[in-house]
């Protein structure tokens, strides 16, 4: 639609190797020609088709594998700002596995400088306002949290776009509560705290990321709607739920989207956010993402803009930045309904 191709938006569940684009997993893959990651984009459709929720993990850290040094760091992020850039989203909040690229051989500081200096540039160059989220790969245990703690938390290391903590990766057979320790340290160090969970797993999930990791919003939360109980805690406490609808049909959480539970969400009164996920994997984007929201939801103009006012108002963007973003939504809508 074209009203959703313009409208200025903010996106709050997005990975970073996850975003990487074709063109860019291509050249990555030309790159690192050990790697059994197709060079080819067209063929890439394929590789990126998934039988299930592991073998999207498989998937996912083969190209995860691809970005071994700092220059790669540099030009993937760069490149996700641009295609955020073309879509006419102001501001994102990344998710960054550190571990994983550090624990490859990069250098803990040069990984932190090539995020940053690509951070910088996409405002500068594009207009894109990017933040982070570092978040603990659960399926790697204890000692990626520990790791992904420390590089949040010290002094000379943590990059200064950084903002959330997370936990990303498997849910079945990895229990949130192990991951309290890391995450009391993170809040009590300023961080916000951004859990996944819910995705694959039942609302049990979603209440322990609540009760035993502080989680301020949370990713997925798609088995959030079998608790009734459970959503009128979330709308409530107005604790945002960052909702990838593609994802989680690409992904097998969610048969069809006939089976999406977007609209018992919303009708609960949960503060309900839009977002891509791994965009690219999933053949996606967030204008995608809208529309099929819109579609969902049965929504207008105004009520497509209402939803990207639910992003803004939930992200970790200073109060300056929101009425910005905010502003620039109303006057879009505005202007659009007065053709």
């Amino acid at each position: 639609m074209a009203f959703i191709a313009g409208l200025p938006k903010a996106e709050l569940h997005v990975h970073h190797v996850g975003s990487a684009s074709p063109r860019i997993v291509a050249e990555l893959a030309a790159r690192h020609p050990d790697s059994k990651v197709p060079t080819d984009p067209e063929a890439l459709a394929d590789y990126f088709t998934f039988t299930d929720f592991g073998h999207f993990i498989e998937v996912y850290l083969s190209v995860v594998d691809l970005i071994r040094t700092p220059s790669d760091v540099r030009l993937l992020t760069f490149e996700i700002a641009r295609d955020m850039a073309r879509q006419n989203i102001r501001y994102a909040e990344l998710t960054v596995t550190p571990w994983s690229s550090t624990r490859r051989g990069i250098d803990e500081q040069a990984f932190m400088e090539a995020i940053e200096d690509a951070r910088h540039a996409a405002e500068q160059e594009l207009g894109v306002v990017l933040r982070w989220s570092f978040d603990i790969p659960g399926e790697a245990g204890l000692e990626a949290a520990e790791q992904t703690l420390r590089l949040a938390v010290t002094d000379g290391l943590a990059p200064a776009g950084l903002v959330s903590f997370g936990l990303g990766g498997p849910e079945v057979g990895v229990p949130r509560p192990q991951f309290k320790p890391y995450f009391d340290r993170a809040v009590a160090e300023g961080l916000h705290s951004v859990p996944h969970a819910g995705e694959t797993t039942g609302p049990d999930t979603v209440w322990d990321a609540i009760r035993e990791l502080h989680a301020e919003r949370i990713g997925h939360g798609t088995s959030s709607a079998q608790d009734p109980e459970l959503l009128k805690y979330l709308a409530e406490n107005r604790i945002p739920l960052e909702v990838c609808p593609t994802s989680n049909i690409a992904t097998r959480a969610v048969p069809t989207l006939a089976d999406h539970p977007l609209k018992q969400m919303v009708d609960a009164g949960v503060l309900v956010t839009i977002n891509s996920d791994d965009p690219p994997m999933f053949g996606t984007d967030l204008n995608t993402e809208y529309a099929v929201a819109a579609r969902l939801l049965d929504l207008d103009e105004p009520g497509i803009a209402a939803l990207a006012k639910n992003a803004v108002e939930a992200s970790f963007l200073d109060e300056a930045g929101k009425a910005r973003i905010a502003a620039e939504i109303d006057a879009y809508t505005a202007q659009w309904q007065a053709r």
